[in-house]
């Protein structure tokens, strides 16, 4: 979990941003205003599970807006270096920060590294059926089960029964699905559950996220892994126990425990751009971003089934677009 989601419960009020279990917006967050003088095109290269949130970010953003073109492509996280390098794409969305090669690459090209924007927060979640009655796992059960060299220290996990499960369960082989290696997803699932592990050569690999999820809620002794976001009504979140930490005690993967960092997979989701630190950033890239971190733009996060930035957070973010 990036480390100031810890921070940020402490510095939220409580009640306003997840009163009764509904997630809210932070009422400190300010409505976005228009400026004059924005046009042009951008493209959005990156992640996959950011699809629908940039999607959704930008219709809104050109109601404010007609005459701009934003072009999105999700294909996965590793495709947002590349195409910022390259210039094909202003904009790379990631469900990942970008591994210490991506950014030697692109200080190579451009002599400073590239500015990295957390726009929302994401509990990543290990979805079952929702027919499914299994209580709660531990990261190591999760190793045992998608990973073939299990730097857990668990034991190879092959059927609903080895993890206590009773009845129809019991004998059952336990049908596993994740993404492909272009994923972020895929990258933070394989170094926090899997410990920088190997997944089993068996787990049934999907090109996005809804496809993850859609076969989960069609297979009633599947189990796979995603982003909050895409939560669907045939699915459950499994609660999550980070072994050694609160007794093992497991928690959902919800937005008070993604601040207050129970939830062992909570991140960051971010949009990293290319901005020169001696020169302003092109007022058409300020603009999204400032759109995406106002108050209207992280009720999309919000109707979009991932969490809000918390107003701290969404200041420290602000500052990186001067």
């Amino acid at each position: 979990m990036h480390k100031t989601l810890a921070f940020a419960l402490a510095l939220v009020a409580c009640g306003s941003a997840f009163a009764q279990g509904v997630v809210k917006v932070d009422p400190k967050l300010g409505a976005y205003k228009q400026v004059p003088g924005v046009n042009g095109t951008l493209n959005s290269i990156g992640s996959d599970s950011l699809n629908n949130l940039m999607t959704y970010w930008v219709e809104a953003f050109r109601k404010q807006y007609p005459n701009v073109k934003i072009q999105v492509e999700g294909k996965g996280s590793s495709t947002a270096p590349p195409a910022l390098i390259e210039g094909t794409a202003q904009l790379g969305p990631m469900s990942r920060e970008m591994k210490g090669e991506e950014i030697d690459k692109f200080e190579k090209k451009y002599g400073y590294k590239p500015t990295r924007i957390a726009v929302a927060i994401d509990t990543l979640a290990v979805f079952v059926h929702r027919n499914n009655p299994i209580k709660s796992m531990s990261l190591k059960e999760v190793d045992g089960v998608f990973s073939k060299t299990r730097k857990s220290g668990s034991r190879e996990i092959k059927t609903w029964g080895e993890l206590g499960m009773k009845g129809e369960f019991a004998a059952k082989p336990i049908s596993a699905y994740g993404r492909n290696s272009a994923s972020g997803t895929y990258g933070y699932f394989k170094e926090h559950a899997l410990k920088k592990g190997d997944f089993k050569d068996t787990i049934k690999e999907q090109p996005g996220s809804s496809s993850v999820v859609q076969s989960v809620g069609t297979d009633k002794f599947a189990i796979g892994y995603s982003g909050i976001g895409y939560k669907t009504s045939n699915v459950r979140a499994v609660p999550l126990a980070d072994d050694g930490r609160y007794n093992g005690q497991a928690f959902e993967p919800t937005y008070e425990n993604a601040l207050n960092g129970k939830y062992p997979m909570a991140r960051q989701l971010y949009i990293y751009v290319n901005k020169n630190p001696r020169k302003p950033i092109d007022p058409l890239t300020q603009q999204f971003l400032t759109f995406v971190l106002s108050h209207q733009g992280q009720e999309i996060v919000v109707k979009d089934g991932y969490y809000p930035m918390p107003a701290n957070m969404q200041q420290a973010e602000l500052k990186k677009l001067k």
